[in-house]
């Protein structure tokens, strides 16, 4: 993995564990632990963006209680199938 890949991943794990929402803490740090490594240069930049969108939309559009942007429809997918899996308490 090249260094300016590292750095990046490194990044976006920290902008997914400090949220402005506990539940938006667990739920992201414990996607990006299982996710970003394997993701594209592209997917990366998705998740980029949509860890600026608000705390309070994300936590809807993970918990099923909202429709995601259409943009970050398959990541929001991905961490619901995640947290699916794994009996994640937080939705």
């Amino acid at each position: 993995m090249s260094e300016v890949r590292e750095n990046k991943i490194k990044k976006l794990k920290i902008r997914s564990m400090r949220r402005g929402i506990k539940e938006m803490d667990v739920i992201l740090s414990y996607y990006s632990d299982i996710c970003l490594e394997k993701m594209s240069g592209v997917k990366l930049e998705l998740y980029s963006d949509l860890l600026f969108e608000n705390d309070q939309d994300l936590y809807s559009w993970c918990s099923g209680q909202a429709v995601p942007k259409e943009k970050y429809s398959v990541i929001i997918a991905e961490i619901r199938a995640i947290l699916k899996e794994k009996n994640f308490d937080y939705l």
